[in-house]
């Protein structure tokens, strides 16, 4: 069930809020966890038996934990989510790789596994690194092991952020998840978060994929350098704004609910470094890997070359977490190789790049980096690279004039605009250097008419049937 359907806007959502409403406090807690396992169930049907299963075990490790049995515990959790990983998310990835390697090497593959059958629950790499981020904290001793079930498996299946993050640690929300309030201004943010977020989806991540989807889909005979680079900042454009714009909505989702979700996006396109984009994009993912693997191997705290091989095994798992593929695998090792020249030039004291030359060094690394994680082979990606710097093809005209329309140049320029906090910057200035002639007092009702606006012209897209699923789902 898509936050940007008519079924969850229309239907689900005003159900969810009114039961809610009216369920006496301390059972609110097992009011969103009903609608959050229908909600689960709506798309995935018997495989919420799946998430229902992870919540058991997570609890049961979380309670032997903090019963003295520290590592039964602890190893409990990291076997079972990782074992389910491993076959509903890699199984089948490990099984053709197999098959090609015993062909290649002339040995029989007959008694090789296959796993094509094999269904992607949605959400399975966000909701196991949840509740391993849970137990890990317990061990830890960052957290105390949660004694209800039912409130820890409302954290495990909350709705809003289940299926696509942003992944959010018990210790965030264990009071929320106790003691909550409402509160008409609470619940206005949310409002206002989910719309901006639906409308970053509808209006601008789908406009986009419409123009990317059609150049990814090019031969690279009918394609050209210009046209090559379009679709990337095209696509580059769609995935931040289909992201970004699910994590609002989840934001907003749960500020109706009483829970603050952490921020997952910092208009991560204004980095100067790949480094730095890190820190701006997927902020929930970037920071568990932070602290739960990287800081495990040892982080940066033995030298050099096992900081190197640190980042490195990082950055691998994190193509992987996106995708059983090589192109993920690819993409991963490609962040995590510019992430270790980045620190070796820090170590020899390269400082004389300038703010603009270290911006667009950033631009062509991601623009390279996203083709590969669009793309279905790592033929295709390459190809793909090599018409972007291949400046002596012809542009395909007829292609430009039919998918290039008004609108697609558009909603391009204001992705430009809004994937930095130049708008921000202007409406600050507005409100905050013009109170004398009541400017801020205009401020709240236009924003209001500007809300409207935006959610008729969302639903006008939802009319229209133009919507598609969310990247993110995937994973």
């Amino acid at each position: 069930m898509l936050f940007s359907s008519p079924i969850f806007l229309f239907i689900f959502l005003p159900l969810v809020l009114l039961a809610y409403f009216l369920t006496p406090k301390k059972h609110k807690n097992l009011t969103l966890l009903v609608f959050s396992l229908f909600f689960y169930t709506w798309g995935e049907k018997e495989l919420v038996l799946l998430i229902l299963l992870s919540a058991l075990v997570d609890y049961s490790s979380g309670l032997m934990i903090s019963s003295g049995k520290r590592k039964l515990g602890l190893y409990s959790s990291i076997i079972f989510n990782i074992s389910i990983l491993l076959y509903f998310k890699y199984a089948n990835f490990i099984s053709i790789n197999l098959i090609q390697l015993l062909e290649t090497l002339n040995l029989s593959s007959e008694n090789a596994l296959n796993f094509s059958n094999i269904a992607l629950p949605l959400g399975i790499s966000f909701y196991t690194f949840q509740t391993m981020s849970y137990t890990i904290d317990v061990y830890r001793g960052h957290v105390k092991a949660s004694k209800n079930f039912i409130d820890f498996a409302t954290y495990v299946t909350l709705f809003p952020q289940l299926i696509a993050g942003p992944i959010v640690r018990y210790a965030i929300i264990e009071k929320e998840l106790k003691n909550r309030i409402v509160t008409t201004p609470l619940f206005y943010q949310g409002i206002e978060r989910f719309i901006i977020g639906l409308s970053k989806k509808m209006i601008i991540a789908n406009n986009c994929a419409f123009f990317a989807d059609a150049v990814f889909n090019l031969q690279p005979s009918e394609s050209s350098s210009l046209i090559a680079w379009l679709g990337v900042i095209a696509y580059s454009f769609q995935i931040y704004f289909d992201f970004s714009g699910y994590s609002d909505m989840a934001i907003g989702l749960g500020k109706m609910f009483g829970f603050n979700f952490p921020e997952n996006f910092n208009f991560p396109y204004i980095s100067k470094s790949i480094r730095e984009f890190w820190q701006r994009w997927h902020i929930t993912l970037s920071a568990w890997f932070r602290d739960y693997l990287y800081i495990s191997l040892g982080g940066n705290r033995h030298g050099n070359w096992r900081t190197y091989a640190n980042l490195t095994i990082v950055f691998l798992i994190t193509g992987l977490w996106h995708g059983a593929s090589w192109t993920f695998v690819f993409w991963g090792l490609f962040h995590g190789f510019f992430l270790i020249v980045e620190r070796v030039l820090k170590h020899q004291n390269f400082k004389a790049f300038s703010p603009i030359i270290s911006h667009i060094y950033v631009v062509i690394v991601l623009a390279i980096s996203w083709v590969f994680f669009r793309s279905e082979t790592i033929s295709d990606a390459f190809h793909y690279v090599t018409t972007m710097f291949n400046f002596s093809l012809e542009s395909n005209t007829a292609f430009l004039n039919f998918y290039l329309t008004k609108e697609v140049i558009f909603v391009l320029f204001a992705a430009l605009i809004l994937s930095t906090p130049i708008y921000k910057k202007i409406i600050f200035y507005i409100t905050n250097t013009n109170r004398s002639i009541g400017i801020d007092r205009l401020f709240l009702p236009l924003k209001l008419v500007g809300l409207f606006v935006l959610l008729l012209i969302c639903f006008s897209y939802m009319a229209t049937d133009s919507y598609n699923p969310f990247i993110y789902f995937r994973f």
